[in-house]
């Protein structure tokens, strides 16, 4: 396809157009510009009458039409922005969520009241991008920080996240937490895949087509990998410690459950994100 647009504002107005007419979300558009131009949201807006860049403007004709087969625009891009910094994605790692900024708001704070400026060991389960334990890192410089994932994919992606971010984190490739058997921590988080299997038919095509399966479902109606946590917990936290999960937005009872039988001692809390819906739980030893 070759269309003629002149300013970044006539590619955004072409380009919202083009994706909506297909069924898409328009705002990617926006979204995209700003990676293929490396511009903020200001900078759209500033410069929205100035020259399209000659020397994107294919790359940019080009996204938008692979975005318009549905496929997420930080797949095309190549980068999703998550806690103010830009992190490579690739199809073999979930794309950051909104939802999991709070997840690290909560860990930061809870961390200071329990801990103050004492140095922690962090450890993050199924890391995917790297971007809860980069994130972790480069927020709480004192912490020594590692990170596991079964897939040595995911985990090309955390290390080169952590280098560019320059955060210094220890990534470590097993199942779950066979890979930190034996020691202690002071905090345990972790955003498993948590979307039960029968809820598959309810999900958007971009999700189910394009992002990896591995890092979505799991049994058990979505509790098999928080249950294989929680049995594990007792002997990995230390005496004082704070568990941070990521939930789907119904699993808040049953997740609080498992910590509650797990951790008995705990005080335990469901938390609900800025759209009011339960989304983390932790539990504070």
């Amino acid at each position: 396809m070759k269309v003629r647009f002149n300013t970044i504002q006539e590619a955004l107005s072409w380009a919202s157009s083009y994706l909506e007419a297909n069924g898409q979300e328009g705002l990617a558009a926006k979204f995209f510009l700003q990676d293929v131009l490396q511009f903020t949201s200001s900078d759209v807006m500033m410069k929205q009458f100035d020259p399209f860049p000659e020397d994107k403007i294919t790359k940019y004709e080009k996204g938008i039409e692979q975005i318009a087969t549905g496929t997420p625009y930080q797949y095309v891009s190549g980068v999703a922005e998550f806690y103010g910094r830009h992190f490579k994605v690739t199809p073999d790692v979930l794309i950051p969520r909104p939802e999991t900024e709070e997840l690290i708001e909560q860990l930061i704070q809870r961390k200071k009241t329990l801990f103050g400026k004492r140095p922690v060991r962090i450890v993050d389960i199924g890391t995917g991008t790297g971007c809860i334990a980069t994130t972790l890192k480069l927020e709480i410089p004192e912490a020594e920080v590692h990170a596991v994932d079964i897939s040595s994919q995911a985990l090309e992606v955390a290390r080169h996240n952590a280098v560019f971010l320059q955060a210094d984190v220890q990534f470590l490739q097993g199942d779950m937490t066979e890979p930190i058997e034996g020691e202690k921590w002071d905090i345990f988080v972790s955003n498993p895949p948590y979307i039960a299997e029968v809820e598959k038919q309810q999900m958007h095509g971009n999700v189910l087509d394009h992002e990896p399966h591995l890092a979505l479902f799991a049994e058990d109606e979505g509790l098999y990998f928080y249950k294989k946590m929680c049995a594990r917990l007792p002997e990995l936290l230390s005496a004082q410690a704070i568990v941070g999960f990521e939930i789907g937005y119904l699993q808040g009872p049953a997740v609080k459950l498992l910590l509650e039988q797990a951790l008995p001692t705990a005080k335990v809390e469901v938390v609900e994100d800025l759209n009011g819906r339960d989304r983390m739980v932790f539990a504070t030893l």
